[in-house]
C-alpha cells in the first residue's frame, strides 16, 4: 500500500486550486468540467479537492466543514522550502492568512503557519537536515 492522495472539502475547485498554484508555484493536473473535483502536481503524492457538495453525495451523515472563521483543524499540509519567508510572502499575496510567523526550531528548522482560503492550515518549512 502507498499514500496516494489527499482531498480538501472546498466551497470553489477552481478558487481553490488557482490558489495553491499562485501561493505555491504548484501545476494544476485538472478540474472536471463540473468543477466539483480537481487536482495539482505537487510532487509524488497529489494534492485534490471536492467541492462540498460533491463532499456531501459521498458522506451521507455529513463532516464538518473548514473555515477561516473557526479554528483549524489538527491537521496540516507541510510544504517544503529553502526559503521559508519569501514563500510565506507569496502565499499571503495569494490571499493566505498568515498563523504563525517564521520561527527557527531548536534542531534548526524554520517552521511558518499559513491558512488557504478555506480555512486548511499549511506548514512551510525548510527541510530538516
Amino acid at each position: 500500500m502507498k499514500f496516494g492522495y489527499t482531498i480538501l472539502y472546498v466551497q470553489d475547485v477552481t478558487k481553490a486550486v488557482e490558489f495553491y498554484e499562485n501561493a505555491f508555484g504548484f501545476t494544476r493536473k485538472f478540474v472536471t468540467p463540473e468543477n466539483d473535483y480537481g487536482e495539482l502536481f505537487v510532487g509524488e503524492t497529489t494534492l485534490s479537492f471536492a467541492s462540498t457538495v460533491l463532499a456531501k453525495s459521498n458522506l451521507t451523515k455529513g463532516f464538518t466543514e473548514s473555515s477561516l472563521a473557526n479554528k483549524p483543524f489538527g491537521i496540516e499540509i507541510g510544504l517544503i522550502t529553502d526559503n521559508v519567508e519569501k514563500a510565506v510572502s507569496t502565499a499571503i499575496n495569494a490571499g493566505a492568512t498568515i498563523v504563525e510567523n517564521p520561527k527557527t526550531k531548536p534542531w534548526g528548522q524554520i517552521v511558518a503557519y499559513v491558512r488557504d482560503l478555506d480555512g486548511f492550515l499549511i506548514e512551510i518549512c525548510t527541510p530538516i537536515s
